[in-house]
């Protein structure tokens, strides 16, 4: 990748977007842009140019790669959120990230765009798949109810990569991260992830010197967490090295009980009350864990531990809501 060249990361507000931004600009890139909708960007650098584009629109998204000419494209523009978020628009989640998604991969290919990274979710993946999850295990077989919507347009989206790259030789690669969370991440305890919203509950605990903190289920569920800075690492990582059809997990290969996040969490925020597992609440899915056999093969390891991520993401937090 030529430092001079036009760069366009789609999604630039969200927590993946403005990671990769923040990585392009250390790493020397002159001349990167970020498009949002609602919330403009608080990140200011002369690398950097952000535009209000509407990724549902059609005729905006064209006229963008028009008037722009990006030559890179990172794809982490999407509509998230957690279980309860998944479950209660289900049929936004599916339409609006379909037509995003289309939206940048097809006009990438209209305006001949040099490299595509389109970024999914480890949710593609079936519920009861075997641990730890290959790239193989794609449509093998069901989903996890709550999330289908989402991954089923997730799934769209890398096998758009896929056929576009067969049919019209396009160069679209595509990554599955696991969970994720760091700096611009989500903390409103409806719609959050499980990381996040510990941070706050925690946090919040402490505040107000309460004696304790409920956890959902038993806390046996055991779950892999990247930082975003690595995600954003691993990102450019792959469009600097990568050109394969074969999507690629990224995430650390490894997993913790949700117990033992709790009490890391706890240990951190220094809260000093107890921790009460609320039995009567599902506990999900009891492991998912990522292979990166391939990711590690590429070249790339991930360098943040959790207990370093979570200190930066509690200040991050700290910065916002305290």
């Amino acid at each position: 990748m030529n430092k001079n060249e036009t760069i366009f990361v789609a999604g630039a507000t969200g927590m993946v977007g403005s990671a990769i931004i923040r990585k392009l600009v250390a790493n020397g890139f002159t001349s990167v842009i970020g498009t949002y909708r609602n919330r403009k960007p608080s990140f200011d650098h002369p690398a950097v140019s952000f535009f209000s584009v509407d990724l549902m629109d059609t005729q905006a998204v064209a006229a963008f790669y028009k008037e722009h000419k990006p030559v890179y494209v990172f794809d982490a523009a999407a509509k998230v959120g957690g279980i309860v978020a998944n479950n209660l628009y289900r049929a936004q989640f599916l339409y609006e990230n379909l037509v995003i998604q289309n939206n940048i991969i097809h006009q990438a290919y209209v305006s001949g765009v040099k490299k595509l990274l389109f970024l999914g979710s480890s949710c593609i993946y079936p519920k009861m798949a075997p641990q730890p999850i290959k790239e193989e295990y794609l449509l093998t077989n069901t989903l996890e109810y709550t999330n289908e919507p989402y991954a089923i347009a997730k799934i769209a989206g890398l096998k758009m990569c896929e056929n576009y790259n067969l049919q019209y030789g396009t160069n679209f690669i595509a990554a599955m991260p696991t969970n994720l969370y760091g700096p611009e991440d989500n903390y409103d305890l409806q719609n959050s992830h499980v990381l996040p919203a510990l941070i706050r509950k925690f946090h919040e605990a402490k505040v107000n010197n309460k004696p304790d903190v409920t956890i959902w289920g038993t806390g046996s569920p055991l779950r892999e967490f990247m930082h975003v800075d690595d995600l954003a690492a691993a990102s450019l990582y792959l469009m600097e090295n990568y050109n394969e059809n074969q999507f690629v997990n990224i995430g650390w290969g490894k997993d913790i009980s949700i117990k033992d996040l709790a009490f890391l969490v706890k240990e951190i925020i220094d809260f000093k009350g107890e921790l009460v597992f609320d039995t009567t609440k599902p506990d999900g899915t009891p492991r998912k864990l990522l292979d990166v056999s391939l990711l590690n093969a590429i070249g790339f390891v991930p360098q943040i531990s959790l207990r370093e991520g979570i200190a930066d993401a509690y200040q991050d937090f700290l910065k916002k809501f305290a």
